[in-house]
């Protein structure tokens, strides 16, 4: 056990490097670092294990930060484990930098996670903490040994998605997930008794979880804390710290700064800043520096680190050798590679909604793909993830042989323990609801693009033809929203996000094998209530890896080009018949993927999509959703509306999805041109 002055002098220095990178980037967040110092040094130099040597190694414990704003306690920590150096902390928030305002994943410097909205952070660990009790259930507890922590603010707490996360984490007994709360009672731009008067620990009893309430600026408490955490058998631990924002600030005037909301968002200020630099023992003239007696504690940790993974790896290495194939496996589910699958057993019904076909890709993921986790929001028999429930179970309390995860009513929380149990690593995370209830999981959409988590969002029920359930049910901007993230690029240059909504059974397959095959970046597969008529005999399905192809008509000699995507390709091909009675010569395109389609060569491009030609689009959703593909001199006929309460086909003809208006529409659109 470390002294306790070596201990405190460990956590001043975090808050003088903690306030040295928000003084010299001149932006920032300073009290709330300087407050949850004892906490994260208490924890990363006495228990957190990783393998100093290899920061990928598989059996570390994961750290998952939920209040981003917090990153300058986390890098200053992390500098001290020698994951960064003091020039590069001196570049907080700066173009370039490796430490930037919110922390973004990268585990080579020990970060688990990008954080930033509050409330996500801690449900990542939630997760994290699923994938390793599911991995523990396949690779033996040998391989699975480690703990998830996570730090959560008072903003977390508040934040909806914490009632999920913790609903989830007790109700499945996740006794290897340790969460500390920083309750320092200032958020920021008030007191936090201003907003909640609630009692964390009985509300986080009632979900069963083992809750501790400590000083969170003791390092002796905190230790104690953690070794009960560390030893608790059934239940997941939260510590609830009451720390003080802004600890050892002092104002301009030489009174005390701390517990004052101004610390929160902003640099101290010149004068306040040197004085608090002063006050916590630190040279104001070289403030960038890690102690000598730190540095040796942390030298320490390391040296009994690398005892305890060598005999971790002893271990690990005598269970590969006992379990060869089962070694393989894992290798191959920490790979980040795409699963081999063998499509070959397929075999679709035709003219069937888009969703039943994607139940029937989902049991043959469910037979081959051993490490993958599929999840609904408490609709698997009608968002049809239950194809893939159908050959295994759900997750229970202390048992993970299963692979399904029932969310319940929880599409955020949902997607983002599903985000965090891919972050985990070994777990190729699944999860479906309905499409109009994407609204509900954009935050965590946007940042599974961040993190360049390739995760599979199912999203069934994919436009007006709901029909009775009515506006609420219906998704009419949903595709747009999310079409407008597929154009977003990611720092690698790629699509954001993939997004594919099948025109029929064929197109669903081969939409599931690319979604299998996409380990760089989330995919959205987007399916149909409604049975949907198969394209003509004879498509060339494997064209759908282009994202836009030909279905029907002539290559080079037509009148107007007619382009949609999901069900209204099977509306094209209805009014197509009208039309050409009428002699008008077509050629109707498909587009299960603009993002994709925009990945081919421009030669492509324009040979499916030709410059200046006459294009007619039909979407169910708004018309913005096509307009990029149809040009200038096109036209879109889609949604202007939220839909009406009415069966489905009384909705095609009342709102004019049917053959009969696509043959007035583009009549019209071809003689005004």
């Amino acid at each position: 056990m470390n002294n306790k002055n070596l201990m405190n002098h460990a956590a001043d220095n975090i808050r003088i490097l903690a306030v040295s990178m928000v003084e010299k980037a001149k932006s920032g967040h300073p009290g709330g670092a300087m407050g949850g110092a004892d906490f994260i040094n208490v924890l990363f130099s006495e228990f957190l294990v990783y393998d100093p040597n290899n920061p990928e190694w598989e059996g570390r414990d994961r750290f998952y930060l939920d209040p981003g704003h917090m990153s300058p306690m986390l890098y200053s920590a992390l500098a001290m484990q020698g994951k960064y150096t003091i020039d590069e902390l001196k570049e907080f928030r700066q173009w370039g930098s490796v430490t930037p305002g919110h922390p973004e994943r990268d585990i080579r410097h020990g970060i688990e996670n990008t954080s930033g909205p509050l409330g996500q952070g801690h449900t990542y660990a939630v997760g994290a903490a699923i994938a390793e009790k599911f991995l523990e259930a396949r690779l033996s507890h040998t391989m699975m040994q480690h703990k998830i922590y996570a730090y959560i603010s008072d903003g977390g707490i508040q934040e909806e998605i914490s009632q999920g996360a913790g609903r989830v984490a007790g109700l499945l007994h996740l006794n290897n997930l340790i969460m500390f709360y920083d309750a320092n009672e200032i958020q920021l731009s008030t007191e936090c008794d201003t907003v909640m008067n609630e009692n964390t620990k009985m509300k986080y009893q009632s979900w069963g979880w083992n809750v501790l309430e400590i000083n969170g600026n003791d390092p002796d408490e905190i230790r104690e804390a953690l070794k009960n955490a560390n030893n608790e058998k059934d239940r997941p631990t939260l510590i609830i710290g009451h720390t003080i924002m802004g600890k050892g600030a002092i104002k301009a005037d030489g009174t005390s700064y701390e517990r004052n909301v101004n610390t929160h968002g902003a640099p101290l200020g010149q004068e306040s800043y040197v004085n608090t630099v002063k006050n916590l023992g630190g040279d104001i003239n070289n403030p960038f520096v890690i102690f000598d007696d730190v540095k040796e504690l942390y030298e320490n940790r390391k040296k009994e680190l690398l005892k305890i993974v060598e005999q971790r790896h002893i271990a690990e290495d005598k269970w590969r050798k006992d379990n060869p194939e089962t070694a393989t496996l894992m290798d191959e589910w920490f790979s980040g590679k795409a699963p081999k699958v063998d499509w070959s057993s397929v075999t679709q019904k035709r003219d069937v909604a888009t969703r039943v076909a994607s139940s029937v890709c989902l049991g043959i993921l469910g037979e081959q793909v051993h490490n993958m986790v599929c999840s609904s929001a408490d609709l698997c028999n009608s968002d049809k993830t239950d194809g893939f429930l159908k050959k295994t179970h759900e997750f229970k309390a202390d048992d993970f042989s299963g692979a399904f995860f029932q969310a319940g009513v929880s599409e955020l929380t949902m997607a983002c323990i599903c985000i965090g149990m891919y972050l985990h690593g070994g777990v190729i995370p699944a999860c479906g609801t309905f499409f109009v209830f994407s609204d509900y999981m954009k935050p965590a959409i946007r940042m599974a693009a961040l993190m360049q988590v390739p995760i599979k969002f199912i999203w069934s029920h994919d436009a007006f033809r709901v029909g009775e359930d009515g506006p609420t049910h219906e998704p009419v901007e949903q595709e747009a929203q999310i079409r407008l993230m597929e154009k977003l690029k990611n720092h690698k240059g790629q699509d954001s996000v993939r997004v594919f909504r099948p025109a029929d059974a064929g197109e669903t397959t081969v939409c599931w094998q690319m979604a299998v095959e996409n380990m760089d970046t989330p995919t959205a597969l987007i399916f149909s209530r409604q049975p949907v008529n198969s394209l003509p005999e004879g498509t060339d399905y494997e064209q759908v890896r282009k994202g836009a192809y030909i279905v029907n008509g002539s290559d080079e000699d037509y009148d107007v080009i007619l382009l949609a995507s999901g069900s209204e390709v099977a509306t094209l091909l209805a009014g197509a018949e009208l039309l050409r009675k009428d002699g008008v010569r077509l050629r109707i395109v498909s587009v299960p993927s603009e993002g994709l389609f925009r990945c081919q060569s421009k030669e492509y491009q324009e040979n499916i999509l030709p410059t200046g030609a006459k294009i007619f689009g039909l979407t169910a959703g708004l018309s913005v959703t096509l307009e990029g593909l149809v040009g200038s001199n096109g036209m879109v006929y889609g949604m202007n509306s939220f839909g009406y309460s009415a069966p489905y086909k009384v909705l095609d003809e009342k709102l004019g999805f049917t053959a009969e208006n696509i043959y007035k529409q583009v009549k019209m659109f071809i003689s005004n041109k």
